[in-house]
């Protein structure tokens, strides 16, 4: 019999529609799901038990009594630990918030709230989201659930892992290099990077920048665009929500869900390693190699080729450390002792650059841009590997060292998702299987610009294609092997920024 937790969210929120499941039945059982698994993964860092069951209890009421239900009546939500949640602690991952409790839901969550959601709790995410390996000095870190040992990546590593072991059915993620598609590609569920200003955010500190982006993360396409749904909307406060008399300007919820059908057949599709520039591991080409086998045949058209991205590297090194100067610049001149390695690390790159540095950055990223688009005029989608390594252990910082090649820097090895970033174009992680270490390969889908729904349509109808295949299919984690392996927080080094 199928534990509630592990329904998918479409099928729940049917079923609780119908009246058939109860809310309360499916907030208990992701509860026990967690206290079941989590000490040997640490994904669920802060939860609002009493909130959340009084939240579902009226939820079971309105269902009964016929009340209008939105999208998401009765689903319990992961929610990351940057996004402010009324009465709930948020620490950043950080302990200079250890109590942090906000008086508000951030805009985002208030609109899941709105849409019928039940916050359960917090997931764990790396210091400001710094670091795409989901440890903190709060916290500790969170394993992945195919091997507690290794990173779940980040920094949505808490959500990633919440959704693989049936803790939420959905739950919410950021991402500025990669961190909605990092962790999803680690541990084999599905993270969405939707183009800058669907998802409204008014805490950007530097509004114009669209290098960071909210979105969803579930265990499949369907459920994703589910909570895509209802987290499009407008903001005021955010600059990139445009809007054209009070109308949204590009997007509307109906925009994703449901899912639109799309003809594979009739596709033009690109495929590349590396996107012309990131380092690779060898054993995630080949992996990548074996799925767009599997694929082409599925395709009107496959061929193997990127656009140019000369000077992608520099150019995102520059632009990200303007969000971390802006944010956090003057607090970690000041205080440098609280604040960790990668937060440090940003703040003394961004001091070393000019003006004439962010010129030239700023120049070379609209040359990308631009280059992206003539490349897009005879291609579809583009496909790659949504990360440049497989798993490997959280006491590891980050890869400094990739099939021989040093990286650059500690986001370095986030290559093959913030070069999609670098142009705002839309992208998921979409998982396909495991490597040949066993460990969960995620395909990257990279849409054109504004493509948003396509990418989605495409995902969908590749995660329909390959359901029946068990080397091709979403991998699920050993629940019997976590609920028996000892807690995470006994291992060196679990609390701890380095």
């Amino acid at each position: 019999m199928t534990d509630a937790c592990d329904l998918t969210a479409l099928e729940a929120r049917r079923l609780i529609g119908t009246r058939k499941l109860s809310p309360v039945e499916l907030v208990q059982s992701c509860l026990a799901r967690i206290g079941e698994v989590d000490k040997a993964v640490n994904a669920m860092v802060a939860l609002d038990t009493d909130r959340a069951l009084a939240a579902a209890r009226n939820a079971e009421r309105e269902a009964k009594g016929g009340a209008r239900l939105g999208p998401l009546h009765g689903l319990p939500l992961g929610i990351k630990d940057l996004e402010d949640t009324a009465g709930l602690v948020t620490t950043y991952g950080s302990p200079i918030f250890r109590d942090h409790v906000p008086d508000r839901d951030q805009g985002m969550v208030a609109r899941l709230r709105e849409a019928g959601g039940i916050v359960l709790g917090k997931t764990n995410t790396p210091e400001f989201g710094a670091g795409a390996n989901t440890r903190n000095a709060v916290y500790g870190a969170t394993g992945n659930p195919f091997d507690p040992t290794r990173s779940a990546a980040g920094s949505s590593g808490g959500s990633a892992v919440a959704l693989a072991c049936g803790m939420v059915p959905l739950a919410s993620g950021s991402d500025t290099g990669g961190s909605l598609r990092n962790p999803a590609a680690f541990c084999g569920i599905v993270g969405f990077r939707p183009s800058p200003g669907i998802v409204p955010s008014g805490r950007r500190p530097i509004g114009w920048t669209p290098l960071p982006v909210l979105g969803p993360m579930a265990r499949n396409v369907p459920d994703l665009c589910l909570m895509m749904s209802a987290m499009a909307s407008d903001d005021a406060a955010d600059p990139l929500a445009y809007t054209l008399h009070d109308r949204p300007a590009r997007a509307v919820p109906a925009d994703f869900f449901p899912v639109r059908r799309v003809d594979l057949s009739s596709l033009r599709v690109a495929a590349t390693e590396d996107l012309g520039f990131a380092p690779t591991e060898g054993l995630v080409r080949e992996a990548f190699r074996a799925r767009v086998a599997a694929l082409e045949p599925l395709f009107g058209e496959l061929r193997q080729g990127h656009p140019d991205s000369s000077g992608a590297d520099e150019a995102f090194a520059v632009l990200r450390a303007d969000n971390f100067l802006a944010g956090l610049g003057d607090k970690v001149r000041a205080n440098p002792q609280d604040y960790g390695p990668n937060v440090r690390a940003n703040v003394a790159e961004g001091d070393g650059y000019s003006l004439a540095d962010h010129a030239r950055a700023a120049v070379t990223q609209t040359a990308i841009y631009r280059r992206w688009q003539a490349f897009f005029r005879d291609v579809d989608v583009m496909i790659s590997p949504a990360i440049t390594v497989s798993p490997r252990p959280w006491s590891e910082l980050y890869p400094r060292v990739i099939d021989g090649q040093e990286t650059h820097s500690y986001f370095h090895w986030l290559a093959l998702a913030y070069g999609v970033t670098l142009v705002g174009h839309p992208a998921i992680s979409l998982p396909m299987g495991v490597d040949s270490r066993g460990m969960p390969f995620g395909l990257q889908i990279i849409g054109p610009r504004g493509g948003d729904a396509l990418v989605l349509a495409v995902a969908a109808a590749i995660e329909a294609e390959v359901k029946g295949d068990p080397t091709l299919a979403r991998p699920v984690p050993d629940l019997g092997r976590l609920r028996q392996a000892p807690p995470i927080s006994g291992m060196p080094g679990f609390i701890g920024f380095d």
